[in-house]
């Protein structure tokens, strides 16, 4: 008897047919775009005509897009990971591991010892999907994006946990000119590090794997990544795209009525029933009224052929688009352009550039200015007169249209800005971190794969009768709620008007986290091109409750306000010294990649050339490359406290060696435990400062992949101890911190307190050795010695209780001995900056993000712009203990607490806070300090890290920072 089975999944439907002895004599593999039934009806009639006999076949389905469809039509459905197992033990015997990636999702099947799964719950990075996007972003066709991956020389870090954040990584590197054969391999290790990190969570991959889904299939390049990170070599089996369909097929059992199903599955409706809101419009005069309302912020368009008078250039290099204007004494628009980036600004502007001069020969260009993720490449490579960060050009073209703007909120390709303004100064700056939900991209992203144009799609909701409450998602998590809604009868209408509503809510709702539209103020100004979509702005003024001004051309507000700013500064005088005619016929554009080597960083630097000398350098985390000086570390406490943690040396002792991971409270306790410890004759060691590769170490060992990057590079330090032959490790569990009577109680987070159960119960290795995680309570100095001396007494016998006592005490000595170093560091510090007229960073975080590895250089990177840089440490003594609107339990929060309080007290001085992605506990800190800062009138910046670096929103926060001072 034949065996037919479907496998409907999130992007494709695969059918095969079985004959009696399992070999596929029929298969077929394709798109839905969304249209489920209308497919599977498609194909079943091919099958019954090109198969003979198929009719009395017996029919199942899986896959995640089926269950519905079965239930209707009464055909057999098995579980998709039921059926990959069935196929699996059919097809390839004594397989230990499945990994299969699909469109949207990514599984991990371990086989032996029982069946156990792991799948992506909360983010589709890592998935066909996200290398979808991002062969669309390098503008590669997919097909071509592993024959690029082979032909790497080096690799970049690249965050795969958001599709979103992806792009803000890549786009840097393109910007700056990296190579894209580089960008695509290193697309596939971020990849390989989502499943790896993302599913295995801690369980060691080994044994036999089989690669399963179409990246895997399509993609050696894919493969071997998976290969080298595993340290093994996985198989593909020749059937691969079509196993959960052999397996559907393998545990069929009945057979079908062709006809009828084939009408039933045709014919197949959903409830009709999902929520949703009121229409953006009730007809279309209420439209008509909207429009003319709108088409009155508009900048009028003059000839640029023939034009006489002064000209200014303005330029912005987004993200994902490359806009120029050139404007006219009058600010009037002469000439503009709004183009796709794809990945290279460089040749964008050039042709914009070529096109100005070749429609007016004798232009008089008085000044430019280019703003944008491409500033700095633009600049040198065109000799543009101005620089400017985003937020400024985008205030200066917004006062243009509204002088006494409150608000200017700014959506564009993947990125959202906002800025409250306040007393004629930016005053508050949000930017989204951690998803892009409320973007162009994602709006982009659901018109692509409905088959839509992204303006086609946009008009159809403008007159929906019912849109979709679709809430506020993650991009990929609402492609489910989206197929759903079609499910239950939505139409597209529905859908497009419920999208633009979410890409709304996002934004208020998530990125600014307003609680009501109120506190935004009432004039507001919006602009980036997502605004240019009616819907859209219609649902932000229905959902703020005023009538907002957007000015016709809200997709060049960047290069507009770049051009105002030019033109500002330039007086209207003089010449620009802006690429002419002939520089651009001679205009060159070499990239060559290499490794600095000037310090232990080794960035590894992008070098691009434009001929007559202009050259710009990427990839470098300080001045170094580009002025052949090292930088001065003098007034950055972030490389002091380093510097002091580097004077303790181990020194040999009678005890034997005994080792120390550099992690999480380490970073402030070394002091105590190394003399309390080389007291007691250990040779006191401890592992480097992390790198990237500490963190590949322990990466098969990480249980959850929301922990915060700082727990996750723990499990690096300990098995680079192990590697490096430790066979002591000393790691305790520590509920309280010293009090330093700032708060209700001295706490440690719960991470810092416990993490060593965690490495104890994640990492085999440390069975291997004599692995001490005993709890301390070094907050009761008076009763430490003995449960000290009772903790360690289990491992070395020979330890006696007076020995303890004195290496207590002197540890506790050595301890204050080092919290006073650094807090008159920097004293030294703040009086040495106070001199010489220069601002004071307070880059308040915790002890830990003093690690390279976790700030990626961002110290480095502040102190570039000539300030001084104090830890949140050095300040919070200088305040007494206050009253807080939250529970101030915690050691680390009280001093944050402490040091924002300071800051309001002086002018000089600004706070900058560091969080950890997946920071529980700072979900609680931000607001509170933010209420503190705020209610003196300061600015609160916030800077969110994790495994990835992408300075260059970070860059952008800092110059913002700065400059809205400046205005002050």
């Amino acid at each position: 008897m034949l065996k037919l089975g479907l496998d409907i999944g999130s992007t494709t439907i695969k059918c095969v047919v079985l004959d009696e002895e399992n070999k596929i004599i029929y298969s077929t593999y394709e798109r839905h775009y969304s249209q489920i039934t209308e497919k599977i009806a498609e194909i079943l009639a091919t099958v019954r005509s090109k198969v003979k006999g198929v009719e009395n076949a017996a029919v199942a389905l899986s896959g995640s897009a089926g269950m519905g469809v079965a239930e209707s039509s009464n055909i057999d459905f098995v579980q998709e990971v039921y059926a990959t197992r069935v196929a699996t033990n059919t097809f390839i015997p004594g397989t230990d591991v499945v990994i299969e990636l699909g469109g949207e999702d990514a599984k991990i099947l371990f086989l032996t010892n029982g069946l156990e799964v792991r799948m992506n719950g909360t983010c589709a990075g890592g998935t066909g999907a996200f290398i979808d996007q991002m062969a669309t972003l390098l503008n590669v066709p997919l097909e071509d994006l592993d024959e690029l991956a082979k032909q790497y020389e080096k690799t970049y870090t690249i965050a795969s946990r958001c599709g979103v954040f992806a792009k803000t990584d890549i786009q840097p590197l393109l910007n700056q000119g990296a190579r894209k054969s580089d960008i695509a391999e290193s697309i596939f290790n971020a990849v390989v590090s989502q499943t790896v990190a993302g599913l295995a969570q801690g369980r060691e991959i080994e044994g036999q794997v089989v690669y399963l889904g179409g990246p895997l299939t399509f993609m050696s390049e894919l493969r071997n990544c998976f290969d080298r990170t595993l340290n093994t070599k996985g198989i593909c089996p020749e059937n691969s795209l079509y196993f959960v369909a052999c397996g559907a097929a393998l545990c069929a059992e009945k057979a079908i009525d062709f006809d009828k199903v084939i009408e039933e599955v045709k014919n197949y409706r959903g409830s009709g029933n999902f929520a949703f809101n009121p229409p953006l419009f009730k007809d279309e005069e209420d439209y008509k009224k909207f429009s003319d309302r709108h088409a009155k912020a508009t900048v009028l368009q003059k000839e640029l052929k023939g034009y006489k008078g002064k000209a200014y250039v303005g330029m912005d290099a987004g993200s994902t688009t490359v806009k120029g204007v050139v404007l006219n004494d009058d600010g009037e628009l002469l000439y503009s352009k709004y183009l796709p980036s794809k990945g290279n600004p460089v040749e964008i502007i050039k042709g914009f550039l070529e096109e100005v001069y070749a429609i007016n020969p004798e232009i008089n260009i008085v000044s430019s200015a280019v703003t944008g993720y491409g500033e700095e490449i633009i600049k040198n490579a065109f000799d543009v007169d101005y620089g400017i960060v985003e937020t400024i050009a985008h205030f200066t073209a917004a006062k243009y249209f509204m002088p006494d703007v409150e608000f200017i909120i700014d959506i564009g390709g993947q990125d959202i800005k906002c800025f409250k303004i306040h007393n004629g100064a930016i005053d508050n700056i949000f930017l989204n971190e951690a998803c892009s939900s409320g973007c162009g991209s994602f709006l982009q992203t659901f018109a692509n794969a409905l088959g839509y144009e992204i303006a086609d799609f946009a008009k159809l909701g403008l007159f929906a009768k019912r849109p979709v409450d679709l809430g506020s998602r993650c991009t990929v998590f609402m492609n489910s709620s989206v197929k759903q809604a079609q499910k239950d009868g939505a139409t597209i209408e529905d859908i497009s008007a419920g999208l633009s509503l979410s890409v709304v809510k996002n934004a208020l709702y998530k990125v600014i986290r307003a609680s009501s539209p109120d506190e935004l103020g009432k004039r507001v100004v919006v602009q980036g091109g997502t605004f240019l979509n009616d819907a859209v702005l219609r649902a932000f003024e229905q959902e703020m409750g005023v009538e907002v001004v957007r000015p016709n051309i809200a997709g060049l507000m960047g290069a507009y306000g770049a051009a105002l700013y030019s033109k500002n500064k330039s007086k209207g005088n003089g010449k620009s010294k802006l690429a002419n005619k002939e520089t651009l016929k001679n205009f060159v554009h070499d990239i060559k990649v290499t490794n600095c080597g000037m310090c232990s960083n080794n960035c590894r630097l992008t070098i691009n050339s434009f001929g007559g000398g202009r050259r710009f350098i990427a990839g470098n985390r300080c001045e170094r490359p580009i002025t052949k000086k090292s930088q001065s570390n003098e007034l950055n406490m972030y490389a002091q406290k380093l510097k002091m943690l580097e004077e303790y040396k181990p020194v040999e002792g009678l005890r034997g060696k005994l080792g120390m991971p550099m992690a999480l409270n380490m970073f402030e306790m070394y002091p105590f435990w190394y003399r309390f410890f080389t007291e007691l004759k250990f040779e006191v060691f401890h592992s480097p400062f992390s790198t990237r590769k500490i963190y590949q170490r322990g990466q098969q060992t990480i249980p959850s992949d929301t922990i915060c990057f700082p727990a996750k590079l723990v499990h690096g330090h300990i098995q680079t101890l192990i590697d490096e032959g430790a066979e002591t490790i000393f790691y305790p569990c520590m509920s309280y911190n010293f009090d330093e009577h700032l708060g209700d109680n001295h706490y440690n987070c719960p991470v810092v307190a416990y993490y060593p159960e965690v490495i104890n119960n994640n990492m085999k290795d440390v069975q291997k050795i004599c692995f001490i995680k005993e709890y301390f309570g070094v907050h009761m100095p008076k009763h430490f010695p003995q449960k000290a001396y009772e903790a360690l007494s289990k491992y070395f016998p020979d330890l006696t209780l007076n020995e303890v006592r004195k290496a207590a005490k002197l540890a506790y000595d050595e301890q204050d001995k080092y919290r006073k170093k650094v807090i008159a560091k920097g004293n030294e510090i703040i009086e040495k900056a106070e001199k010489e007229g220069k601002k004071i960073m307070v880059l308040a975080g915790r002890p830990y993000h003093v690690d390279p590895e976790i700030n990626h250089g961002i110290d480095k990177l502040i102190s570039s712009f000539n300030v001084a840089i104090v830890s949140e440490d050095v300040v919070s003594p200088r305040v007494e203990k206050f009253h807080t609107n939250v529970l101030n339990q915690w050691t680390y929060h009280s001093r944050l607490y402490a040091a924002a309080k300071y800051v309001t007290t002086r002018k000089d001085m600004e706070l900058i806070q560091l969080v950890s992605f997946g920071c529980g506990v700072d979900a609680i800190t931000t607001d509170e300090v933010r209420e503190i800062l705020e209610k003196e009138g300061k600015i609160y910046t916030q800077i969110k890290i994790d495994e990835i670096t992408n300075l260059g929103a970070v860059k952008i926060r800092i110059r913002s920072l700065l400059a809205a001072i400046d205005n002050d």
